[in-house]
């Protein structure tokens, strides 16, 4: 095969989904996760600081009404599923989904767009959407792991923290069976929102990627309804993300 021929379908496929490594072993980090990550943050945080800047109390411009639409909707989930007092979940919640839906919404650009602009300056892999790299996601996950450990011993102490997980929900002479009922359960709820995320955007990448195979004529036929529904996809899950945080903080928050 020449370099001028055109990839084979498994290569084109290859191609977009591998990362762009930087180092080796354990010590390894996906350069494009991490700059992707922090440069869409960044804008888009950017973004929303810059409207609540110019704020007005009369009848707000459209930018202004997006973002309070989004912010009373957050708001509204931590009111109705948060049952504690925290200063940070609202925050963390209106984070977490505006970050996750960003990311995720990348999948709607067109397949080729990003690595053929990277391509253009000499970097041959770019994988565009964060989200379909689970390090990102796990990493996500875990950081909602570890608040959910700090509040659980910040709320009722490390005595009733441990007094809960060695006697919920069979009562003390069952503590190792409690033991180890909590520890799947706690494991649990990292691991299912890495995965659901991850598994999920992967799979409407993949989608995108075998569409873009097809010839012109399927893309457009294909393409835009798929594109469509995935939209609702990437906003749910963004939702879901946000939705169980809360949730799982709220539980940390209670005493049995």
């Amino acid at each position: 095969m020449t370099e001028s021929a055109a990839p084979s379908s498994s290569e084109y496929i290859h191609h977009h989904l591998t990362n762009l490594v930087g180092g080796t072993g354990f010590w390894s980090i996906d350069v494009d996760t991490l700059v992707t990550s922090a440069l869409l943050g960044l804008i888009v945080f950017g973004f929303m600081a810059s409207v609540a800047r110019k704020v007005t109390s009369g009848v707000p411009g459209r930018t202004q009404a997006a973002v309070e639409m989004v912010l009373e909707m957050v708001q509204s989930q931590v009111r109705d599923t948060f049952h504690g007092e925290s200063g940070i979940v609202g925050p963390l919640a209106l984070t977490i989904f505006v970050w996750v839906f960003s990311l995720n919404a990348l999948d709607l650009l067109p397949v080729d767009l990003v690595p053929l602009l990277m391509g253009s300056v000499g970097i041959g892999h770019w994988k565009v959407v964060p989200t379909t790299d689970p390090n990102l996601t796990f990493a996500m996950s875990l950081t909602v792991f570890f608040l959910i450990l700090y509040y659980n011993v910040k709320v009722k102490k490390f005595s009733g923290f441990m007094h809960e997980v060695l006697t919920v929900p069979f009562g003390a002479k069952m503590a190792p069976f409690n033991l180890l009922f909590r520890l799947i359960e706690d494991l649990a709820k990292p691991v299912s929102l890495a995965l659901r995320l991850f598994g999920n955007m992967y799979a409407g990448e993949m989608v995108f990627i075998l569409i873009a195979l097809l010839p012109a004529y399927l893309q457009w036929l294909l393409g835009a309804p798929w594109a469509i529904f995935h939209l609702l996809i990437i906003t749910l899950q963004a939702f879901i993300f946000m939705i169980l945080t809360i949730i799982y903080l709220s539980m940390a928050h209670e005493s049995h």
